[in-house]
């Protein structure tokens, strides 16, 4: 296992990012289910910090983190191994999980960063949708995905509020 050996692809519109996700997805959700023994073992306690990485081809591997500093894409939870042993397996292989999604997003995110305000959009409700179920009914008319569009947007303006109170927390020494 050497660091940085994570395939890296360039999605350039939001299908291929979307397409870019589901793929990782997949091998992450592959990692924790039908090769859970495989990656249990793989995430020794002993060896350094890992991290686990859904590849782009819908495959999964555990490695090291990548070397150069910044790295081409944001880093995935590192030092996965390390709480295997202390947990329960389930609440580990849960935490990994979470994390591991939180990363999903934070891919998604940065290969859309490049987009414009509509296609960050298109890329955010997509997302959404497939990954809730009630969103993906097509009898929604238009006023309800306006609604719905509309929170969205909402949401994004409280996430972004809420980090920057922390932000300035952390900044005057309070954080």
């Amino acid at each position: 296992m050497e660091g940085g050996a994570v395939a890296f692809s360039n999605p350039r519109t939001v299908k291929d990012v979307f397409k870019d996700f589901k793929n990782r997805r997949a091998g992450i959700l592959k990692a924790l289910t039908n090769d859970v023994e495989t990656f249990t073992r793989i995430c020794d306690p002993e060896k350094e910090n890992l991290c686990l990485y859904g590849l782009p081809n819908g495959s999964w591997e555990v490695n090291l983190p990548a070397e150069e500093v910044p790295s081409e894409l944001p880093e995935p939870a590192l030092g996965i191994n390390f709480a295997r042993d202390g947990m329960q397996r389930k609440d580990w292989l849960s935490l990994v999980a979470v994390h591991s999604d939180a990363w999903l997003f934070a891919v998604a995110f940065y290969y859309g960063a490049r987009f414009d305000k509509n296609e960050r959009m298109q890329l955010k409700f997509r997302l959404l949708k497939w990954l809730n179920p009630l969103l993906q009914k097509k009898s929604h008319s238009r006023r309800k995905m306006t609604r719905m569009r509309m929170r969205m947007r909402t949401k994004s303006m409280v996430i972004l509020f809420v980090e920057v109170v922390v932000a300035n927390i952390q900044l005057m020494g309070f954080g």
